[in-house]
């Protein structure tokens, strides 16, 4: 039983062997085969492109609905502005998403598509010439070898048919020469039978030796021919792996995020302003915008001074000079930002703390608002909030 099914594994190997007649056909299909994995990639990463264009919708659209929360948010100082750098930190990174669904298309998809057009070309009636020319060189390699097979599978045949009748001559004779039954002349009929069978099998062998012969002498020259076709298949199929190689690795370049000096500069920027929390000078900065730091106009006696009658031009001189003194007097008092401060409109002023805090001139009091009028070294000037800054 297991000798015949070795047999039987042997035949199938064989019949499946690329060097049977039809065989190539798979080495021939590879190439169509190609042509249609490069139109699974392009979809393939085109729908990836879509996952990314819609997370970064997604990323956008979660920092704008969050953005009027945290901006009237309870929170104040450095953790507010931690809350509000996790929504800043999801707007770059959805633009950063979408500029990877843009590499896809653009760049990938369009790319894959460019090859499969210039190594790919198609006949009028179905099929490309790539694996036409690869068909028609395999044929032709073939087509003497399937003939001398053909001619051998023949004689085989012829052969073993004859080598079962002379098989069966001998058995009758064997059972005739021990059987006294039969009677002489039918025992050397019998004999004679089995030598003309043994004489006409000896000679179908001979012819069947003489065909195989002729067909291996003529193995080497069809491998040779076989193999000269298959290696330009191969070299075809060497230059797709090549390219679809360097395809991947210029997507796996666009997808992965953790090599982008971008994200690594959003999350670096993220991190470093949650270290940044500073409760105690949250604790000052809300001490002195809403606690016994604000500063306040205390009661204190107030003389009555009469009103001068002065002349309309006199009191138009006299408050010009009141200005002029008051600005001389405030433009004295330098102050060292304690806050950073982005000015919301034209006519305010900008300015960062850091470790040792921005200088420069308050140059009038506070309002009844809480805003202070400076002017910076570069003579750039504006309002400012008062209880942003502290006296040098």
């Amino acid at each position: 039983m297991s000798t015949l099914s070795s047999e039987t594994s042997a035949s199938d190997a064989n019949n499946r062997s690329f060097w049977m007649p039809g065989n190539y056909q798979r080495t021939v299909k590879r190439t169509e085969d190609a042509f249609q994995a490069c139109n699974d990639i392009v979809a393939c990463f085109q729908e990836r492109a879509r996952v990314e264009r819609q997370y970064a919708q997604q990323l956008s659209e979660w920092s704008n609905k969050w953005k009027p929360v945290v901006d009237s948010t309870p929170l104040y100082g450095s953790l507010l502005k931690a809350w509000q750098c996790f929504l800043s930190s999801a707007d770059r990174l959805a633009n950063l998403h979408g500029s990877v669904c843009r590499s896809l298309v653009s760049e990938d998809g369009n790319q894959v598509r460019t090859w499969q057009r210039d190594s790919f070309h198609k006949k009028l009636f179905g099929g490309f010439k790539e694996s036409q020319d690869i068909d028609t060189g395999f044929a032709r390699a073939q087509k003497p070898w399937a003939k001398k097979l053909k001619k051998l599978d023949k004689a085989r045949r012829a052969y073993h048919k004859v080598s079962r009748k002379e098989q069966a001559a001998k058995e009758r004779e064997a059972h005739a020469q021990g059987n006294p039954d039969v009677a002489i002349d039918k025992q050397k009929k019998i004999q004679e039978e089995r030598e003309v069978a043994q004489q006409e099998a000896e000679k179908v062998r001979a012819r069947y030796e003489k065909i195989l012969e002729e067909v291996n002498r003529y193995a080497p020259r069809y491998m040779e021919e076989m193999e000269s076709v298959f290696d330009q298949s191969q070299e075809e199929e060497r230059k797709r792996i090549v390219f679809l190689k360097q395809a991947f690795l210029s997507i796996h370049k666009h997808l992965d995020v953790t090599t982008n000096e971008s994200v690594k500069a959003v999350y670096s920027e993220l991190n470093n302003t949650l270290l940044a929390i500073d409760e105690q000078e949250d604790l000052r900065w809300w001490k002195n915008t809403h606690g016994p730091g604000m500063p306040t106009d205390w009661p204190h006696f107030q003389e009555w001074i009469p009103e001068k009658k002065v002349k309309k031009g006199k009191k138009v001189v006299e408050k010009k000079q009141e200005l002029i003194e008051k600005s001389v007097m405030i433009g004295g008092v330098r102050v060292r930002s304690l806050y950073d401060y982005v000015g919301q409109e034209t006519d305010e002023l900008s300015f960062k703390a850091g470790k040792a805090g921005e200088e420069f001139l308050k140059i009038e009091d506070e309002d009844d608002q809480g805003w202070c009028r400076g002017k910076k070294d570069d003579g750039w000037e504006g309002l400012y909030p008062a209880n942003y800054v502290e006296v040098v």
